[in-house]
């Protein structure tokens, strides 16, 4: 039976890829991608040349029972997302969930994640904290916002540069425009930003300056 290693990437820094998540992709007999063409531009980085098979949100239901029977056949198999840790807002759950069901072992490198980073560089409490990746886009949005109302942890969001203002502005209509935040971009790459200070701050800077890049939005608790 074989091993179905989940291999966190890079999500900036091509030096944040650690030495054993090389040597896993050299090794395995294939690796799934949520995009061939992003993972090929890092595969041929690091020289490893195995075969590349896509696995995203949109095919995953479907070929997940096939790379089960692949593992089951005795192959090993790597999954990578385009960026961090699959599983963490990447597809991923529901192959782990499958091959835990077949029995077969799986194996979760270490690495990289943009959501830790950005929550120790915040300044904000990181000893409990709630990561709640991204809202829903419309319905539900505003209810899962409000659901957090009374959250002691610190929260931790994931966010687009289109959304971002709309996020920062929803949360100071709930959580009141004094409660303090971090917005961090761009994690691990040239352009790395934290921007720190009460909600309406945030607002009030994100207005001024056009938001670019992927964003972790780090908002302290309710005293």
């Amino acid at each position: 039976m074989g091993i179905l290693y989940i291999v966190p990437t890079p999500v900036g820094n091509m030096e944040d890829m650690t030495l054993r998540a090389i040597r896993i992709l050299k090794e395995v007999d294939v690796v799934l991608a949520e995009d061939t063409r992003t993972s090929g531009i890092l595969l041929k980085h690091f020289d490893i040349h195995q075969q590349l098979l896509s696995h995203h949100k949109f095919n995953e239901h479907g070929t997940s029972s096939a790379v089960v029977e692949r593992l089951l056949a005795g192959q090993n198999v790597a999954l990578v997302s385009d960026a961090g840790t699959p599983g963490i807002s990447d597809p991923g759950f529901f192959l782990v969930r499958e091959a835990v069901r077949a029995g077969i072992e799986v194996q979760t490198l270490p690495g990289a994640t943009a959501f830790v980073p950005a929550l120790v560089s915040s300044g904000l409490p990181c000893d409990r904290f709630v990561f709640e990746g991204f809202l829903p886009q419309k319905k539900g949005r505003q209810s899962r916002i409000e659901a957090l109302r009374e959250e002691r942890r610190t929260m931790v969001f994931y966010e687009s540069p289109y959304r971002v203002l709309k996020l920062l502005q929803q949360l100071a209509e709930v959580f009141g425009p004094d409660r303090q935040a971090s917005a961090c971009r761009e994690i691990s790459k040239i352009h790395e930003e934290s921007v720190r200070g009460t909600l309406q701050e945030l607002t009030a800077h994100f207005t001024q300056t056009e938001p670019r890049g992927e964003f972790v939005v780090v908002v302290a608790g309710k005293d």
